[in-house]
């Protein structure tokens, strides 16, 4: 045990730590601004999910990694899969999606159970996947993330999606796989993205006939609140009170929170509910820290998070085998790019998506995955020496 202890990676535990103070203190801010005793005990509820965490996150630090790879790992990708189809069929409908199976929301966990199924799969077999036949790993690849995608897509959920597919494209090139068609395929992909956002423009401008406008959105692979999502990112001022608002106030508490801040509990934007409560405690909760403590406080926070990240790096760099270095690298780019599409959307850098900021934003399930995926991390570190 204290030979394992050398290799804690205290920089991960500590700025996880912190995060979840900092986080239980936005979400008490962000819970005294909404109606009701649930919400405003809402802090305590993320700290009783923390301990809980905390516990799951140590039992599985101090277990080797690469049983639960072994052993859980493709299992639990099937699970997933079950419970991905078991939510479209009985789950709970909330704000027009069919996300919550009872308590929990199973796409959460999904990409968790995803990552840790590629690291095992492709940390494994490495050279099946490379030199002529790296095309093939290409097509397992897509396989192993297109299931569970198209089914949270189902949901529908794109923000999940998105930031599940960036975990596995990095893992991919750390593995090596296909790596000249990746880079096409990349290059073809930020070309239709490029096309698509031209398309909403072209529509969307002002002075457009409807009858072309409905010609173009009618060609768009997007639902049309996706379409208006993307609307009030190229145009965030066509529609400052209707899909604009919620941009437009989010933009508002960032600026208003200054140098300093406002104070803790003393957000105008916040408690005069001018940022809609019902986005406050998650989506948006960026803001209301923004707010009360200003550039200080939001680039403590990002300094921290910039720690998490680049410790799961350090982590994959000292790996002992290639399992753990594909592991650390998806956890650590799943956290990566939660934090930045979850903060770049509060600012108007990409288009509004339901994404929950780790670690700050409200949301059990989401809390508990990421601890998870983190102690598998830091079991890396801690089992590095272990050769396989």
């Amino acid at each position: 045990m204290l030979r394992k202890l050398v290799h804690f990676n205290w920089v991960q535990f500590v700025a996880m730590v912190a995060l979840i103070a900092l986080g239980t203190v936005a979400i008490w801010s962000a819970g005294s601004a909404r109606e009701g005793a649930a919400f405003h005990a809402m802090w305590a509820v993320n700290l009783r999910t923390a301990t809980l965490g905390l516990a799951l996150y140590f039992a599985i630090a101090f277990t080797d990694y690469r049983k639960y790879l072994t052993l859980v790992a493709p299992p639990a990708y099937l699970a997933a899969l079950v419970l991905l189809v078991a939510v479209l069929a009985v789950g709970s409908e909330i704000y027009g999606g069919r996300r919550w199976l009872w308590f929990f929301q199973p796409s959460e966990i999904a990409k968790l159970c995803v990552i840790a199924f590629f690291a095992e799969l492709f940390g494994s077999a490495e050279p099946l996947f490379k030199g002529r036949t790296g095309w093939r790993g290409f097509v397992v690849a897509a396989l192993v993330v297109g299931l569970p995608c198209a089914l949270i897509l189902a949901e529908p959920d794109l923000g999940t999606a998105l930031t599940l597919v960036p975990a596995v494209l990095v893992m991919m090139l750390a593995a090596g796989v296909w790596r000249k068609g990746l880079a096409v395929i990349l290059l073809v992909v930020a070309i239709l993205g490029a096309a698509l956002l031209g398309a909403v423009y072209e529509a969307e401008k002002p002075g457009v006939e409807p009858e072309t406008r409905a010609k173009i959105v009618r060609c768009l692979p997007l639902r049309p609140h996706q379409v208006k999502r993307v609307k009030t990112f190229l145009f965030p001022a066509s529609d400052p009170m209707g899909a604009g608002y919620n941009l437009r106030q989010a933009m508002i508490s960032i600026g208003s929170g200054g140098f300093a801040g406002k104070g803790l509990g003393k957000g105008e934007t916040n408690h005069l509910k001018y940022l809609p409560p019902s986005v406050s405690m998650n989506d948006f909760i960026f803001c209301v820290w923004a707010e009360e403590t200003g550039f200080v406080g939001s680039l403590a926070l990002l300094a921290l998070f910039a720690a998490l990240c680049l410790s799961g790096t350090w982590i994959a760099y000292v790996a002992a085998d290639g399992r753990g270095r594909l592991l650390a690298l998806g956890v650590s780019t799943l956290v990566f790019a939660h934090v930045y599409v979850n903060i770049a959307m509060s600012v108007g850098l990409v288009p509004i998506t339901g994404l929950p900021l780790p670690f700050i934003s409200s949301g059990r399930t989401f809390l508990l995955t990421v601890m998870a995926g983190l102690g598998l991390t830091q079991s890396i570190a801690l089992h590095r020496e272990i050769q396989t």
